[in-house]
């Protein structure tokens, strides 16, 4: 019998500031998979990577690339935040992150660590 393997996905909607909020988490082999978004579009995709040349394992430094969509220095720091806690807690595997959103603000990470955590496949 072939061994199969299943990518494991999970999403959740919700409302952050007015307007409705897309995630979709998926889980491959050797990276996590997010959407974020509020167009119903991946938008922006950021690698974000931990660097493994760091001294201290416990807590890598991160690098993001964005692979397609503008790239400006708040992708960049949203994408961090955001995926850095994915990454330690799928045991520092890259995360590819889409950003679609209308509302890019500081203050609403928390809540969306909060939906992602929700629909975590890790």
């Amino acid at each position: 019998m072939a061994h199969q393997t299943f990518i494991k996905t999970k999403q959740t909607e919700g409302i952050i500031n007015g307007i409705s909020t897309q995630v979709v988490c998926t889980e491959f082999s050797n990276y996590i998979f997010i959407v974020l978004t509020q167009y119903g579009k991946i938008g922006t995709l950021v690698s974000v990577t931990p660097d493994t040349r760091c001294s201290d394992i416990s807590t890598p430094l991160y690098t993001t690339k964005v692979l397609l969509g503008k790239d400006e220095a708040m992708t960049h720091v949203y994408a961090k935040n955001i995926a850095a806690f994915v990454s330690q807690e799928a045991g520092n595997r890259p995360v590819l992150l889409g950003l679609a959103l209308k509302d890019c603000k500081a203050e609403n990470i928390k809540t969306v660590k909060d939906m992602i955590k929700s629909c975590q496949v890790w």
